[in-house]
């Protein structure tokens, strides 16, 4: 335990984690509120991998476009709602690591805080890099899979805009995420509990998990599979280099 955390009582930390809290739903909150007086703009950005302007479907031999309806009354007022928050939580994100960091710091002894504070700095980048991967390259790999997959020509693929929602989330906010693990190892390297040898011996292991995670992602296709499994594994590569012991 560092000297400055010895000095706080549970309460005291509690109080602290409180304040780490509110400050960043504060944010979140904010920025909600200035995405929900855009809405033009902010669905322009949202629904434009379904439109044929987007750049992956200017490539060669590339051409898709999809059309979304709305089934459900009040669909498009809470995706509106639930699109504004998460991405006021994207802006927010390098605040909120901030906070993070802010909170843990006193418990930190002087040689951990360097590598941990690194590690922060470097969250940030990584999530967005995550997000613009997830936005620009699978997501619209996992629409063109979907809409022209087709069990009988009979059946005719309407999309709708709670669906399109679903799948929008999950590529771009859990990806961007998932781009968060080298930012894990550092830490986790900092503070003793991995190192690089240990990384090394379970480069197969990794490999296969990476395929595992892809296919539960992306759909059932190996390309779709394929372009996201490569980032992913060239992110623990990555991860080996962080990793200093």
């Amino acid at each position: 335990m560092a000297a400055g955390d010895s000095e706080m009582s549970f309460w005291d930390h509690v109080e602290a984690l409180r304040g780490t809290l509110f400050r960043s739903v504060l944010a979140v909150a904010l920025l909600s509120i200035v995405f929900l007086c855009i809405p033009k703009t902010l669905f322009r950005a949202v629904l434009w991998p379904t439109q044929p302007s987007f750049p992956l479907y200017r490539l060669p031999g590339v051409d898709f476009g999809m059309q979304l309806i709305n089934i459900e009354l009040s669909a498009q007022f809470f995706v509106y709602l639930k699109v504004a928050v998460l991405c006021g939580f994207v802006l927010a994100f390098p605040y909120v690591v901030y906070e993070l960091w802010r909170f843990l710091a006193p418990a930190l002894y002087e040689q951990e805080k360097k590598a941990v504070k690194t590690a922060f700095r470097l969250s940030s980048g990584l999530f967005y890099l995550g997000v613009a991967v997830g936005y620009f390259i699978v997501l619209p790999v996992c629409l063109m899979f979907f809409m022209n997959f087709s069990l009988s020509d009979t059946i005719q693929n309407t999309i709708s805009l709670s669906s399109y929602m679903s799948l929008f989330t999950g590529m771009v906010f859990l990806i961007g995420l998932l781009f968060e693990f080298p930012t894990v190892v550092l830490v986790l390297g900092s503070l003793g509990i991995l190192d690089r040898s240990m990384l090394r011996k379970g480069r197969k292991f990794a490999f296969v998990a990476v395929l595992i995670l892809a296919a539960l992602i992306t759909p059932s296709d190996p390309f779709s599979m394929f372009v996201l499994a490569i980032p992913l594994y060239g992110l623990y590569e990555f991860s080996i280099l962080l990793c200093k012991r």
